[in-house]
């Protein structure tokens, strides 16, 4: 089952990232980042085209209270949100507390290991404060870093899917999960 997730007054440290709720203030950072060609669609969305658009999504991030803003240098690089999963498709964790993570990470900062960081961060976060039992997460099969991501987080295998996208796609998905017991058992930490 979806549990309540409310990060309006979380905020969580890494040894370089501080994963925060969004601020008005971020609008410049969000939009620097979503307008670059090839961010997007990673997630299945489109370069943002103008700051109203980013101005739109950083007021459903904030209103939202289930998206942390990923800070690294003082900046904003990036997003980790914690969905609702599908239970409808997932039944079988009807009696499990559970999310699904996704996030977005700024093109000039691929390749630092800042997202396996942050992930880690959020896993822990959800885990130890949330008391959620399974965290589900996702990636289109074509996106190789996020699977690569969610490998050396711990997270393994459940099913494939399709998903739709917000620009009408339609694309082979992976579905892993991590389990609190896994986890727990150290296959999520390093």
């Amino acid at each position: 089952m979806n549990v309540q997730i409310d990060i309006s007054n979380v905020t969580l440290r890494t040894e370089r990232l501080t994963l925060r709720p969004w601020r008005d203030t971020d609008l410049e950072d969000l939009y620097e980042y979503a307008s670059v060609d090839g961010v997007g669609q990673m997630a299945g969305w489109k370069p943002h085209a103008d700051r109203d658009e980013s101005r739109g999504i950083l007021e459903r991030f904030i209103e939202g209270r289930k998206t942390f803003a990923l800070e690294y240098q003082g900046k904003v690089i990036g997003s980790l949100g914690i969905e609702k999963y599908n239970e409808e498709r997932y039944p079988e964790f009807g009696e499990k507390k559970c999310r699904e993570i996704g996030y977005v990470l700024s093109k000039s900062c691929w390749g630092l290991g800042l997202m396996p960081e942050a992930v880690e961060r959020a896993i822990r976060y959800l885990f130890e404060e949330a008391g959620l039992d399974v965290i589900f997460c996702g990636h289109f099969l074509s996106n190789s870093q996020s699977a690569r991501v969610q490998e050396k987080c711990g997270f393994r295998h459940y099913a494939y899917d399709t998903f739709t996208t917000k620009i009408g796609t339609v694309e082979d998905n992976e579905i892993n999960i991590l389990t609190k017991e896994d986890w727990s058992a150290g296959s999520g930490r390093r």
